[in-house]
């Protein structure tokens, strides 16, 4: 299904505002630090949350509030230049966030959905944000500006602010689904992912909602490796305000829960791309195909191992078609899969050439390797020949900015 794609991120759908200000949480005053999301009416909500055990605050306050709201929120509050992680009143603290968060906008502080990015282990301080709340409620918009001041106040070592919004249809009504992201490095796979908040005018339920979403995540958000650290406070809501006006989506075997479902998964796949092509220190989107599994998981497992690659990714860096460092990473993988079979192309906007077939190499211009692999984004095309399934995943190059970039993350 074609989907039109639109400004507006997270204010692309009906109903709702966003803002982003500096309130004091960073040092510099050029960089936004809060961010709010408000929908002029309850929401259904659903969230997916990291797989580290290790859990920010934040996630743990969320969650809660989902619960005892029965899957419906109103508004998203986020900081970043701190994780409030590991600390001793981190639960208190988000709590607080949410209670001064609801009060501003006369909503239960249940309905809020909080969360947090930055340094581990360092107390956050509630004042910053008590005092700034005030601005942030005053500065919503339900415009383009709105979303993008949002976006940037979530963000921390990323260079690229990442927004999307299309516009489709379910039943004969325009809806809407709008998201902003935050994630350039502590990326990695079985987990939720970064920080994505996304917002849709469509009207669902709040467990069609969480069944989209899961489903989803497992196939994009889930698919991405910057770095190989899965991190503490990674988290994907998602706002469903129904003022679209569209029948309200009840039954997972409709065809509207189809569009729907394949709406969002539209947005996440475009998502995913951005978060990758944005790692810490990156100079290109790296993503692979594997088709020809025996099975869904065996592709997956693959996809992932050789995005997940060091040694790969930084071949990559240097446009360096060493094949033998994709199939080391199939060979580790613990999948299922027969080396004899395995054909591996390199593939960009500069052409395609095939590097392996059958497990073993073929001669090939290691000219025409490079220029390929020195595009901004390349393909890893990998046949295990073996069956019909597919999957793909996403990742950057490992470069030297990488290093230089967590080498004084805390500075």
């Amino acid at each position: 299904m074609n989907f039109k794609e639109i400004n507006g991120g997270v204010c692309a759908a009906q109903g709702f505002q966003a803002s982003g200000i500096h309130c004091g949480i960073r040092k510099s005053r050029t960089k936004k630090d809060i961010a709010l999301i408000f929908s002029s009416v309850p929401a259904s909500a659903a969230a997916v949350y990291t797989t580290n055990l290790v859990k920010g605050a934040p996630l743990t306050v969320t969650k809660n509030n989902l619960q005892k709201s029965c899957g419906v929120a109103q508004a998203v509050i986020c900081n970043s230049g701190n994780a409030n992680t590991c600390n001793a009143n981190g639960i208190e603290i988000a709590e607080q966030m949410c209670s001064l968060a609801g009060k501003a906008l006369k909503v239960k502080p249940e309905y809020i959905i909080v969360g947090s990015t930055g340094v581990i282990g360092q107390p956050l301080d509630i004042e910053p944000i008590k005092n700034g709340i005030p601005e942030l409620v005053k500065n919503l918009q339900a415009n383009p500006a709105g979303s993008n001041s949002a976006c940037e106040g979530i963000m921390t070592t990323g260079i690229v602010k990442k927004e999307i919004a299309i516009e489709f249809s379910l039943g004969g009504k325009t809806c809407h689904i709008g998201a902003i992201a935050k994630g350039s490095g502590m990326i990695h796979p079985n987990m939720a992912t970064m920080l994505i908040f996304i917002t849709t005018d469509a009207a669902i339920s709040p467990e069609l909602l969480q069944k989209a979403l899961s489903e989803s995540v497992a196939d994009t958000f889930n698919m991405i490796s910057i770095d190989g650290d899965t991190s503490t406070n990674d988290m994907t809501a998602i706002l469903a305000n129904g003022t679209a006006g569209n029948e309200k989506i009840i039954s997972s075997e409709s065809q509207d829960f189809k569009i729907f479902k394949e709406a969002l998964n539209f947005i996440n796949v475009k998502l995913s791309r951005k978060l990758a092509a944005d790692g810490e220190g990156a100079t290109k989107l790296l993503e692979c195909i594997v088709n020809g599994a025996s099975d869904l998981q065996t592709a997956k497992t693959v996809a992932k191992s050789v995005i997940c690659s060091s040694l790969f990714k930084a071949a990559m860096f240097g446009a360096d078609a060493n094949w033998g460092r994709v199939l080391c990473a199939i060979g580790y993988s613990g999948a299922k899969v027969d080396i004899n079979k395995i054909d591996v192309a390199f593939q960009s906007e500069a052409g395609k050439i095939s590097v392996c077939q059958g497990g073993a190499g073929l001669d090939f211009s290691e000219e025409k390797a490079k220029e390929i692999l020195l595009k901004p984004e390349i393909k890893i095309l990998i046949a295990l020949n073996d069956g019909d399934k597919t999957a793909t995943a996403w990742g950057c190059d490992l470069t030297y900015d990488y290093v230089k970039i967590n080498g004084d993350y805390r500075s």
